[in-house]
């Protein structure tokens, strides 16, 4: 127990304990990848990353043929780029739900997640960059007496 402080001066001297930083540990699966789920509006993305030449596929296809658009692979390459890493790991994911803007977000984060998972040392990286947080936002929902989720159906007065 601890022991009865007398004066002002002991009370100074009694520091609380600094709390620790978590410890994370490297989780892999039996064949040495790491797995993790990004998510974003309706988008879910499965993610293995393993030791690699920086190859990236999506659903079965490379990158450039899933995603088109160079904003959108711009935005899965982040992570890789932020933690220079973008050579030495391969990609592969399966991705549904939403549209591509969606998808590639949830990519993403998906990527993000794994690399924190295969090595743990670049969580502060990843953290600083935003890229471990998970976009909440969604679609609002549409309500009755109104058009979509906020406009009003049009006013005429005849």
């Amino acid at each position: 127990m601890a022991e009865t402080v007398q004066s002002l001066e002991g009370l100074a001297a009694i520091k609380p304990a600094a709390p620790e930083a978590p410890t994370y540990t490297q989780k892999l699966d039996k064949q040495g990848r790491a797995y993790a789920t990004g998510k974003r509006k309706n988008a879910v993305a499965r993610v293995w990353i393993k030791p690699g030449a920086g190859k990236i596929t999506v659903n079965t296809r490379t990158l450039e043929v899933f995603f088109a658009r160079p904003v959108l692979r711009m935005l899965i390459n982040q992570p890789l780029i932020a933690a220079n890493r973008s050579t030495q790991y391969d990609v592969i994911c399966t991705v549904s739900g939403g549209g591509l803007s969606g998808q590639a977000g949830a990519v993403r984060h998906g990527i993000s997640k794994a690399l924190t998972y295969f090595e743990p040392d670049l969580r502060p990286i990843l953290k600083r960059g935003g890229f471990l947080t998970r976009d909440s936002r969604v679609v609002e929902r549409k309500k009755y007496g109104r058009a979509k989720a906020r406009r009003s159906f049009q006013f005429s007065k005849r």
